[in-house]
């Protein structure tokens, strides 16, 4: 074999290994980006209310509330308190809200006041569920325990607190229906959920 085409053998996959290198770094971080853009997307107000599901009930209740006004300007917003903030429990959380895309696309099965009433106990417990398991994950985002005031809170509510981490309750236990109408039936300190370490 002669030794200038063995050269040029070898230059050809090299460059050819070199292309498929470059070109994989290139979708990669195409891929990458658009994935981020799209998570990004997904955890505004704007997409949260862009179907009228939503819009027409559960924001149109959340407005007003002290999560939307109050004297700071500080908004808690859709994501929020439905959307963890950790890497690895928002893709959990994304892939379900993904599976609930059925019931917008699909069966029609809360797009009109009523539909959306007749299961209003339902999705509050698929809410209330996995903020028990996560021991209230996305309330705990903004509400730091250790940088509540006891001494800034009410007699009744310093005892109601020290009540609640002895019976290790979590925030969705006695904090519901603040943002949003409260369902008729049990709350969630009468279901029973494995809650996170």
């Amino acid at each position: 074999m002669n030794f200038g085409i063995f050269l040029r053998k070898l230059r050809a996959r090299w460059l050819l290994l070199l292309s498929l290198a470059v070109g994989g770094f290139v979708v990669s971080a195409v891929l990458m980006t658009a994935g981020a853009v799209g998570l990004a997307w997904t955890n505004t107000e704007e997409f949260c209310i862009g179907c009228h599901e939503m819009k027409d009930n559960v924001y149109a209740e959340y407005k007003g509330t002290i999560h939307d006004q109050n004297r700071t300007g500080v908004r808690a917003i859709c994501p929020d308190c439905h959307v963890p903030r950790q890497p690895g429990p928002m893709m959990v959380r994304k892939l379900q809200a993904s599976l609930e895309l059925y019931g917008h696309f699909i069966s029609h099965s809360i797009d009109t006041p009523q539909k959306f009433e007749a299961k209003r106990y339902e999705l509050a417990t698929h809410v209330w569920t996995r903020m028990k398991e996560t021991d209230s994950l996305e309330c705990r985002n903004c509400h730091k325990e250790s940088q509540m005031s006891h001494d800034l809170q009410s007699p009744k509510a310093q005892v109601r607190h020290a009540k609640a981490l002895v019976d290790k309750l979590t925030c969705i236990d006695c904090h519901f229906g603040i943002a949003h109408k409260e369902p008729n039936g049990p709350g969630p300190r009468e279901m029973t959920t494995s809650k996170a370490p």
